[in-house]
């Protein structure tokens, strides 16, 4: 017996990934390549594939576009991976993931993607809002095409009822600055975006404590990740602090590529599964970590996210008492 959907994910900008080996990159000549895999790629597709994994359900919903659309769409349906696609007019971007593998360095190769008319545009909301009230969670997540207004993912998440829908978000640049005056269910955020908001770069824990609380006291959302590169990553609510720490790769670390939308995947699987924000947030730490052991765009095995998780250790810490106030009680619930 199937398992409905409890996730939906949104790719506004799809990519058909390809991923080369070589031993070495060389400036002149043909640089003769394995090719790792080909599969469909964006934020929101990476992250129902990582639901998938770990034995949840979600539906992706994607624009497709064209020869390299159609290729998207039969790659997603030969994965069997569940997808939704709104056409568009013109082609679907193709990136490309070139692994050295003598030393090892991973390069990955991502053009901007076709932008959309108003009319797409339109369509894509009508899309999203339609779906998002089949679903107890929807994760907005990946870049999004050229042209594409700045409040775009903001007027998408004042349209979902938070009542019966939770969002996550995973956006970046003008899109998440616009999403600050809407609430949401949780927000995580990159070490580059946590740095452009906070004006310095995010090298510690407190980088992101600062990060965190930048978003809860804006009303945003009650729920915020930031992320540390290897340290882990630090999760806030309205009353604690959560630093992370990552695990100790045992094995060397081959790409970072799909580290973020594992973590984003392994926490909305866990909250959809019944799990605090806390413990979603650690498993999501666990799940970047095995992701960066995986060549390409791969994402982790579960077994060895089972196996990282285990050495994830958390540090609580008090948030000052006078920032409590700020957020709304609905906008701190924790849990599924």
């Amino acid at each position: 017996m199937s398992v409905a959907p409890t996730i939906l994910t949104v790719t506004m900008n799809p990519t058909v990934d390809i991923s080369l080996e070589v031993d070495r990159l060389h400036a002149e000549g043909k640089n003769r390549a394995v090719v790792r895999s080909v599969q469909g790629g964006g934020g929101g597709i990476n992250v129902a594939r990582c639901v998938g994994k770990l034995g949840g359900s979600a539906v992706a919903l994607h624009t497709y576009g064209r020869e390299v659309g159609q290729r998207l769409n039969r790659l997603l349906d030969e994965e069997g991976l569940a997808h939704r696609g709104v056409e568009i007019s013109s082609d679907t971007r193709e990136a490309v993931v070139v692994a050295e593998t003598h030393p090892w360095h991973s390069y990955h190769l991502v053009p901007p993607g076709a932008e959309l008319t108003a009319i797409e545009q339109d369509r894509c909301i009508q899309a999203i809002i339609a779906a998002a009230q089949q679903f107890p969670y929807i994760v907005l997540t990946g870049s999004v095409p050229p042209g594409l207004p700045d409040d775009f993912c903001a007027r998408l998440v004042r349209r979902i009822d938070p009542s019966s829908t939770r969002v996550v978000l995973d956006i970046a640049g003008a899109q998440l600055r616009g999403v600050l005056t809407e609430n949401s269910f949780a927000i995580r955020l990159d070490r580059r975006e946590a740095a452009g908001l906070i004006g310095r770069p995010i090298e510690c824990f407190d980088d992101a404590q600062t990060a965190n609380d930048l978003l809860l006291a804006s009303g945003a959302t009650g729920n915020a990740i930031t992320t540390v590169g290897a340290l882990g990553a630090v999760y806030s609510n309205v009353a604690f602090h959560h630093c992370i720490s990552a695990p100790t790769a045992e094995e060397p670390l081959c790409s970072d590529a799909c580290a973020g939308d594992s973590l984003v995947g392994a926490f909305t699987y866990q909250l959809a599964a019944g799990a605090d924000c806390l413990h979603a947030s650690e498993f999501g730490v666990a799940a970047a970590a095995a992701t960066v052991m995986r060549p390409g765009t791969e994402v982790f095995e579960p077994a060895t996210v089972d196996a990282l998780q285990a050495a994830v250790r958390v540090h609580r810490i008090d948030r000052p008492s006078a920032e409590r106030g700020v957020a709304e009680p609905a906008r701190v619930a924790e849990g599924p």
